[in-house]
């Protein structure tokens, strides 16, 4: 294994792990491991270069995932604006909790649909459960992206002839 390698290894277990806390920017720290270890690699204009700007857009997508996947949920089932700011706060909260990570934008998004917004209990929890689907869809897609994406780095990174260990 090259030193190249184990940098995007560290970072891609610290995002993948991310990718289940709100609070940690997983795609950006797996991103920002790609580019240490392409330059740890010995950067080279071609092919290096198209292959980060390419990764940075995939970043950026892959990062708009969460926003767009609990806007869907929380609109496709009867949610306002106000429930993903609740979920997204829930969510913040939930960390600290046991189950938090999915009862924290749960009762976000119940919260403010029930005390900001003013619905009824039933249209509230309808809202709140959309929400929470979308929030799940957004990490199960991040999940698959960030696994493939990570498969696809450490093959592109392994050479057995730059090994750090002998």
């Amino acid at each position: 294994m090259s030193l190249a390698f184990l940098v995007f290894l560290l970072a891609w277990v610290t995002g993948m792990i991310g990718t289940f806390v709100p609070a940690l920017p997983a795609t950006l720290i797996i991103f920002a491991g790609t580019v240490a270890a392409t330059f740890i690699n010995g950067f080279q204009v071609w092919p290096d270069l198209p292959f980060l700007l390419t990764f940075a857009v995939i970043t950026f997508l892959i990062s708009m995932i969460d926003n767009v996947a609990s806007a869907w949920g929380a609109r496709r089932y009867g949610g306002s604006p106000q429930a993903g700011w609740g979920a997204l706060l829930g969510g913040l909260a939930g960390i600290f909790l046991p189950f938090g990570l999915i009862l924290g934008p749960l009762a976000g998004a119940l919260a403010a649909e029930l005390f900001v917004v003013r619905k009824p209990l039933g249209a509230a929890v309808r809202a709140a459960w959309g929400t929470l689907i979308g929030l799940l869809t957004g990490i199960a897609a991040k999940l698959v992206l960030h696994l493939l994406i990570g498969i696809y780095e450490l093959w592109r990174l392994w050479d057995p002839a730059k090994s750090i260990f002998g």
